[in-house]
């Protein structure tokens, strides 16, 4: 005789009350524990009450959408019909599976969504249910954002942006009363998950001063210049708002040019080291070239001044007088990495306006200098919500490294923030140590300034290929930047889409290798050619629109340094030379590599 199986629902029922009982209150005494690392801060008159003003903004924004269907019955009645119509054909197909038939859904989630993956998801009617009724929610919300007429592309974008956002944090699968996993494990614990989940919760918000800054990895056994940023090499110079590191060489000769890499200063350089196995720049000396890195301040109010022309002169020109004093080259070779590429387009700009012709190359890592289509973070730049920020920015000096991550984090929020919002405070668990998600909650701040100016004269009015760009008293043109360039985008990149990289290659005056990564702004970019991982796409033309160029671009497997390195090689000058050690008896070395400003955190 078969055994009876066993009643599903008895997984949701927790096996020790008393342990449970005791356990809640556990949690509440956690809560308080979090609430008071919250609110301390604000009485202490250490921090403000955030979000009024993003708040503000989204329900204006979504107002907008609202007004355009409810201004018109028919408009409205056909919207809600739409969505009642969503809500019978799931009713229907679950009627179906509570008589014994075989329905399939009424609505399935997309490919690649991780937040279902549970069995129960499927398998029980009642989370199966919630699920659907999710799915056709979202989607119809989805679709009267794309359905509203009368407001105009920017409303559009960021109706668009928020109501992703308020589906993905409304998530059936964020709450332990309607995700199986979530309830299982409560269940099996007695609520133990929850009193962890909570302490963590509490834990992070007295990290974040007031803030929550949530863990993406495990903290403990990183630490910049130990475990991390290890390539050796030395502090050569120093000066308000960076460091410059030369690395040692790993080869006998190296190439006659050295090469000036600069990193973007949202975050910090040692995503190109982050150790042996991915570094960047070990992998470049191994095939002999002489690296100097720009490491940039970790700023305080002190340097609120410090401007967009200040990086520029202090940053990237005089880097590269230094590495032409220490190693007697007139020509230099120049990476730029993100905001940091974009930064050395305005350099090569001014210099081409000057009549300085130090860079014989240039490649571009990930970078935008025309911001026609930057993506998502457009959304939180107009001219009310600049206004707002720089008025933040003026009062502190600066623009705290944590509201640009939640930025970036917002622009993934599926992979960046709920999974870890579960994982860490609902299900208790503390994350897996990763590398690159702990560079990638190691932020830094922005000068006053400097953002400022970056915000308003790229993301807001694109003045760099409009030919509209004034700085350091020169009318600057990207036309006038004829050297060769390598141009790299990611696929599948948030921050600097592919699109809009494209559409920066079209505006350099000189030959431009436009090649495309796999995968997204770091894992795209950093990638050994060791692991064989991803593909890219070179050889077309900068031709068309970007679906076009990548349709007859020709697509290799794993990484794209080699290709890199053999147009390096292409574009060399004469024979090699004998290797340089740090500051080449010539910049007295400060201290060894990584140096101190990488490390410093707030």
């Amino acid at each position: 005789m078969d055994e009876k199986r066993p009643d599903p629902i008895l997984q949701y029922i927790v096996n020790n009350p008393e342990a449970f009982a005791e356990n809640l209150a556990r949690v509440i005494e956690q809560g308080g524990k979090a609430l008071a690392a919250y609110l301390g801060p604000i009485e202490k008159g250490e921090a403000a009450p955030r979000y009024g003003e993003e708040i503000n903004d989204w329900v204006k924004t979504l107002s907008q959408v609202g007004q355009y269907w409810m201004s018109d019955p028919n408009r409205a009645l056909e919207a809600q019909s739409r969505l009642w119509a969503g809500y019978m054909s799931v009713w229907n197909t679950t009627l179906k599976r509570m008589a014994g038939d075989e329905a399939d859904p009424a609505v399935a989630p997309a490919p690649g969504d991780k937040r279902f993956k549970d069995p129960e998801w499927s398998e029980n009617q009642f989370f199966d249910f919630l699920k659907q009724v999710y799915l056709i929610t979202s989607r119809w919300a989805e679709n009267l954002v794309e359905e509203a007429e009368d407001i105009d592309d920017h409303t559009r974008h960021k109706a668009e942006f928020y109501v992703r956002q308020l589906a993905n944090a409304m998530s059936p699968s964020n709450f332990i009363l309607t995700n199986p996993e979530l309830l299982r494990a409560t269940a099996i614990s007695n609520g133990e998950n929850l009193v962890r989940g909570m302490k963590m919760l509490a834990e992070d918000i007295e990290r974040g001063g007031g803030t929550l800054r949530i863990r993406q990895t495990a903290l403990e056994g990183f630490e910049v210049g130990e475990t991390l940023a290890t390539t050796p090499g030395k502090v050569v110079a120093e000066n308000d708002v960076r460091q410059l590191i030369q690395y040692s060489p790993t080869t006998e000769t190296v190439k006659k040019k050295p090469i000036l890499v600069v990193p973007p200063w949202i975050n910090k350089f040692y995503i190109l080291d982050l150790n042996p196995e991915k570094s960047f720049i070990k992998w470049m000396l191994d095939q002999g070239y002489t690296v100097f890195v720009v490491s940039w301040v970790n700023p305080d109010a002190r340097l609120a001044e410090k401007s967009f022309e200040d990086y520029m002169r202090e940053g990237i020109l005089d880097s590269l007088d230094l590495v032409q004093k220490a190693t007697g080259e007139d020509k230099i070779d120049l990476i730029g990495y993100c905001v940091g590429g974009t930064l050395t387009g305005v350099t090569l700009a001014y210099m081409a306006a000057t009549g300085d012709t130090r860079a014989d190359t240039v490649t571009f890592l990930a970078t935008q200098v025309d911001f026609t289509h930057a993506g998502d973070l457009k959304v939180f730049v107009d001219p009310e919500q600049l206004m707002s920020l720089e008025a933040h920015m003026r009062e502190k000096g600066f623009l705290e490294g944590e509201r640009m991550a939640s930025a970036f984090n917002m622009l993934r929020s599926n992979d960046l923030i709920w999974p870890y919002v579960v994982n860490n405070y609902v299900k208790g668990e503390e994350p897996f140590p990763f590398d690159l998600l702990y560079w990638n909650s190691d932020s830094t701040r922005m000068p006053a300034a400097n953002h400022s100016f970056y915000l308003r004269n790229f993301y807001l009015e694109n003045r760099f290929t409009k030919g509209t760009l004034d700085l350091g008293g020169k009318r600057l043109s990207l036309s006038d930047v004829k050297i060769p360039v390598y141009n790299l985008a990611t696929r599948e990149d948030h921050i600097a889409p592919a699109r809009s990289v494209f559409e920066g290659s079209r505006h350099f005056g000189g030959d431009v290798r436009f090649t495309v990564s796999g995968s997204g702004h770091i894992a795209g970019v950093v990638n050994p050619p060791a692991k064989n991982k991803y593909q890219y796409w070179v050889g077309a033309p900068v031709e068309g629109d970007f679906e076009t160029w990548l349709e007859r671009a020709e697509e290799r497997p794993g990484s794209w340094w080699p290709d890199w390195e053999a147009w390096m090689r292409a574009h060399a000058r004469e024979e090699d030379v004998p290797a340089r050690e740090p500051g080449c008896g010539v910049l007295n070395p400060i201290e060894d590599a990584p140096g101190r400003y990488v490390k410093v955190r707030y």
